[in-house]
């Protein structure tokens, strides 16, 4: 197979071409990069590189150097630790059952809540909110360039979209004014403590149920992972009975 194709051999020890895969796919969003014909050539030599030095280390018998040996228990009582707690949590599970069961008792939890998707424009004094509206009900001006011409806030740039929010995500009066609109509506200049707004609304989204299937995943990863902490702390709690601690 492809991935199993030999790419170096260093004193005996083979790299083949699914190793440069695993290397790159453990370094994450960089290793992204690197998944081309030119990245993977650096990883394979990064890997000749580690393989040289695995086997300088073996002919000179650094694994009886004390030094590694108390690194190695260290490590090795890590992974035994890890180890215990996989095996202290590995028979949770969460049934379809529970998972619907916690949906249907916390169905005010996994509401939308209402939302608008709005624009503004800000500006520091209300003579000039008002004037800049004028010209946008005039039509010799749209939003968008009033925004990006006038506002003093860095949406501006884009028009003055600020995307999509909820209730309370705004200070107070920007809040009341923006979900008081219709949609393509412009207020009148609006006072905040950062200024005066122009706002209108470009879309809104009212308060909606977030169906059973949607979040279903996300719940089970949620109830298991409570269920993992509490088979956590039982073993815990036995281990102490079992093992007396003592602080000082």
């Amino acid at each position: 197979m492809e991935d199993n194709r030999i790419l170096a051999s260093v004193g005996g020890m083979n790299i083949t071409e699914a190793e440069v895969t695993e290397a790159i796919l453990a370094m994450g969003q960089r290793g992204q990069n690197l998944n081309n014909p030119q990245g993977r050539r650096m990883v394979l030599e990064q890997l000749i590189n580690r393989k040289l030095l695995l086997a300088s280390a073996r002919r000179d018998l650094l694994e009886f150097d004390p030094a590694f040996k108390a690194q190695l228990a260290a490590v090795k009582d890590e992974l035994l630790t890890k180890f215990a707690i996989q095996k202290a949590v590995e028979n949770v599970r969460v049934t379809d059952d529970e998972v619907k069961t916690f949906y249907e008792e916390n169905k005010e939890r996994f509401r939308t809540g209402e939302t608008v998707t709005a624009s503004h424009i800000l500006v520091d004094s209300e003579e000039k909110a008002t004037e800049i509206r004028e010209q946008i009900v005039a039509g010799t001006l749209t939003f968008a360039d009033a925004a990006k011409q006038f506002s003093s806030c860095p949406s501006g740039q884009n028009g003055g979209d600020l995307g999509a929010f909820g209730h309370g995500q705004m200070v107070p009066e920007f809040d009341e004014a923006a979900f008081a609109l219709a949609i393509g509506e412009l207020s009148a200049p609006v006072k905040t403590q950062f200024g005066w707004h122009l706002i209108t609304v470009t879309a809104k989204s009212e308060d909606s149920e977030v169906a059973f299937d949607e979040i279903k995943e996300q719940l089970r990863e949620q109830l298991l992972g409570e269920k993992q902490q509490k088979a956590y702390t039982s073993k815990i709690n036995q281990l102490k009975i079992l093992f007396p601690v003592d602080t000082f």
